[in-house]
């Protein structure tokens, strides 16, 4: 009966023995730093490994969004720069010009006309006529004279004009230079750096009227002076020329002669 018994024990024994490495293969599958909790096993070196990937992964999160909030910046501060100019002094600029342009327009008896000019010159202020009668003289002389006067005040309106144009100037000038110290882009301070250079142009056209009218007027004062001489010397050449003499004839005293 023991004999029996002994090859079934050996089996149970062999069995046990093969079922424990299997048992026992999570336990010895895990790290020697591995600790188990309520059947979960905790790594502290694949945590910490865990954390780091997190943590770089939002350091890389937060450097997109700052990337993208520069971008959005950027966008915004060309959106200011290419924003234009809500002034425009053009329109004031172009009616003080026009302003002047008018008065020079109305220049008398001799306007800013180059053919004009030569005309006139000739008919009036070139050498004295030997076969034109002393009224034809004494009529040239006056027509001159009317040409320097109206000169004259045709340079004191132009002068009017001109100093009227400074007020509104000052105007646009300081609209201009505030609008130029509040732009909020490169374009808008642009914009009103050319109005101010526009400005001064338009300035430049009434300084550049002014000097014409002045000149005008002092051109056409010596051209009369001239003409006044050359008639006078006409006229002296007249007076000194011997005439004919007197010459006898018939008359009648208190009714003689029936």
């Amino acid at each position: 009966m023991k004999t029996h018994h002994y090859p079934r024990r050996a089996l149970m024994l062999a069995a046990t023995m093969l079922a424990t490495p299997l048992a026992l293969s999570p336990m010895l599958a895990a790290p020697a730093h591995a600790q188990l909790f309520g059947g979960i096993v905790y790594d502290p070196t694949n945590y910490a490994q865990n954390v780091l990937t997190a943590a770089r992964s939002l350091e890389q999160i937060n450097n997109q969004i700052r990337s993208l909030q520069n971008e959005a910046q950027g966008l915004i501060n060309q959106a200011r720069n290419l924003a234009s100019l809500p002034y425009s002094s053009l329109q004031q600029l172009q009616q003080n010009v026009q302003r002047t342009q008018q008065l020079l327009q109305q220049a008398q008896n001799i306007a800013f006309d180059v053919q004009n000019v030569d005309r006139m010159f000739q008919q009036q202020y070139g050498r004295a006529s030997l076969s034109a009668t002393d009224a034809e003289l004494i009529a040239g002389a006056r027509t001159r004279w009317q040409n320097t006067v109206g000169s004259l005040q045709d340079a004191m309106r132009v002068q009017a004009g001109v100093v009227t144009n400074i007020d509104t100037n000052r105007t646009e000038m300081s609209s201009l230079v505030s609008q130029s110290q509040g732009a909020t882009g490169a374009l808008q301070a642009t914009q009103a750096g050319n109005q101010l250079l526009a400005l001064q142009s338009q300035q430049l056209s009434d300084l550049i009227a002014l000097i014409s009218a002045n000149g005008r007027s002092g051109a056409l004062t010596e051209a009369e002076r001239a003409a006044a001489a050359e008639q006078g010397r006409e006229q002296r050449r007249r007076f000194m020329t011997p005439g004919a003499g007197y010459q006898p004839g018939n008359a009648r005293m208190y009714g003689n002669g029936n």
